[in-house]
């Protein structure tokens, strides 16, 4: 990693999922279950941690998503992170892009990234698997 960049990798557990964000290639990959019991104290860090990432971006940021399940608490903490990512790529200081993906058959993982992709201002490309 680059001096002064941050670099995320939260492993995951049974009720969070996993999160790793490369500031030097600019891949965010976020993996698992996330069901935590307190959204806000898993998300909050992760969301800050972005913050920082966003001042100084690599020239492109893709986001890999992975999830096996996710609650409606886990749902606005991503949204917000994409969000802010969002925001990142309007500026034009990052090109910004996501992978959704999903298991094949699995239709609520399936319409959840279609969701998101009409939510956000960057291209989002489901995938089953």
């Amino acid at each position: 990693m680059t001096a002064g960049k941050p670099a995320i990798e939260v492993k995951g557990t049974d009720k969070t999922p996993a999160v790793r964000l490369d500031s030097d290639t600019g891949d965010l990959s976020i993996s698992g279950c996330s069901i935590p019991e307190n959204a806000d104290r898993f998300f909050s860090p992760l969301f800050d941690l972005v913050e920082v990432y966003a001042a100084k971006p690599a020239p492109r940021t893709t986001v890999h998503v992975r999830l096996s399940y996710f609650n409606s608490s886990s749902s606005k903490y991503l949204l917000d992170i994409l969000k802010r990512l969002e925001d990142l790529h309007a500026t034009g200081d990052s090109v910004v892009s996501m992978h959704w993906y999903h298991a094949a058959g699995d239709l609520d993982m399936e319409e959840a990234g279609h969701d998101y992709g009409s939510l956000l201002e960057f291209p989002v490309v489901v995938e089953g698997s």
